[in-house]
């Protein structure tokens, strides 16, 4: 069950079977810019078959989309992605990938209600895409960890080169992954969770 209230690390809500062990689940919401690879990285990392709300790319809609870095995007996302990841017998992971193009953004504060954090995608060759996802959950607080999308297999900037470039503090990881690859989505949702629990424990320092 996905927690609808502010989200901590504490006592766990439920339980598999009598006697099993306690399972606690952490919903995740998965930011980024129109095309930085969303709704693949969801898919490729799910245990379940993935709820994804994509529409056809219009005429009208590839008049504002800049579909230069992405020319056989053929698709985009309008509500919300859905999946399941489960880290071990006792975490349960809830992700909800978020709609990016800009006329759909008005449902991001509904779908970060209850997150325990955020991981950005950026694709390098559109930095700027980014800035307004970065902005979003720093202005909201919420803990997250940049994920440099690895496109055709290649990191185009050097993990370094992007931190300056958006101007993000060292204390947020950035993690080079391939949205393609189970393991590496899998890596950059742990680095995640481990993030948040940092600044959690922090914070009741």
């Amino acid at each position: 069950m996905v927690h609808s209230g502010p989200a901590r690390f504490g006592p766990p809500a439920a339980r598999r079977a009598e006697g099993g062990p306690s399972v606690i689940s952490a919903k995740i919401v998965v930011g980024g810019g129109f095309g930085a690879g969303k709704t693949t990285f969801v898919g490729s990392v799910s245990e379940i078959a993935p709820l994804t709300t994509e529409a056809v790319l219009t005429d009208a809609s590839t008049s504002v989309d800049d579909l230069a870095a992405t020319p056989d995007k053929s698709t985009t996302t309008v509500a919300m992605d859905f999946g399941r990841l489960s880290l071990d017998a006792e975490l349960i992971l809830y992700l909800f990938g978020t709609p990016g193009q800009h006329r759909f953004w008005f449902m991001w504060d509904d779908l970060i209600r209850g997150a325990i954090g955020a991981v950005v995608l950026v694709d390098t060759r559109r930095l700027a895409d980014c800035f307004a996802a970065v902005d979003f959950f720093e202005d909201r607080g919420l803990p997250y960890v940049v994920g440099v999308n690895c496109f055709d297999g290649v990191l185009s900037h050097s993990v370094e080169d992007v931190r300056e470039a958006l101007a993000i503090e060292s204390a947020v990881p950035i993690i080079a992954c391939d949205a393609r690859e189970r393991e590496s989505t899998k890596n950059t949702l742990i680095a995640l969770v481990e993030h948040a629990m940092r600044r959690s424990v922090a914070a009741r320092a």
